[in-house]
């Protein structure tokens, strides 16, 4: 690591195994990339590449049922392909944490993050997800904490919102 990198992915993924969170879900994403890779080189964490952000509800399910903790990493674009199988996590009341890393919002230079970016939020709330944006480094682990309480202990589905005043915004 770098002096200039940021250490929160760090600290979120340690927060998250602290919480005993052991199976990460995923698309490739330079938003999660400390996350995906800690997962994979961690022989207590299995880490599972997705085709599509919706297999990750299908995951978070069987490692629910499996009595396993699961999160699923995803860009903001992908919430849009798993709002039909979020009714399940509803009708089961299975626990959810999603991560998402925000695109369409501050700094944004790509038109076409704009649409999905700006849905996330009132998505994901229609859905009875419950939202917490994250802007600033000191705020990701507690963030993170209680969205992952709130989800294995309350039977809630949550996701945290990594915005771009976090992440940085990107080129492209």
């Amino acid at each position: 690591m770098t002096a200039d990198a940021p250490v929160w992915p760090d600290q979120l993924y340690d927060c998250l195994r602290a919480l005993d969170v052991t199976i990460f879900g995923h698309v490739p994403d330079a938003g999660h990339k400390v996350l995906i890779n800690r997962a994979g080189a961690d022989p207590a964490a299995t880490s599972i590449g997705l085709t599509i952000e919706s297999e990750g509800i299908g995951l978070i399910t069987g490692a629910h049922l499996g009595g396993q903790r699961a999160v699923l990493a995803m860009q903001s674009s992908g919430v849009g392909n798993c709002i039909n199988l979020l009714s399940l996590i509803q009708i089961a009341q299975i626990p959810f944490v999603a991560l998402v890393s925000m695109r369409g919002d501050f700094g944004e230079q790509n038109a076409w993050q704009y649409p999905m970016g700006q849905a996330v939020r009132p998505t994901l709330e229609a859905m009875q997800v419950r939202c917490f944006t994250v802007d600033r480094p000191e705020d990701v682990v507690p963030t993170a904490s209680a969205a992952v309480n709130a989800a294995y202990h309350a039977n809630q589905a949550t996701a945290v919102l990594l915005s771009q005043k976090l992440i940085g915004a990107k080129p492209f």
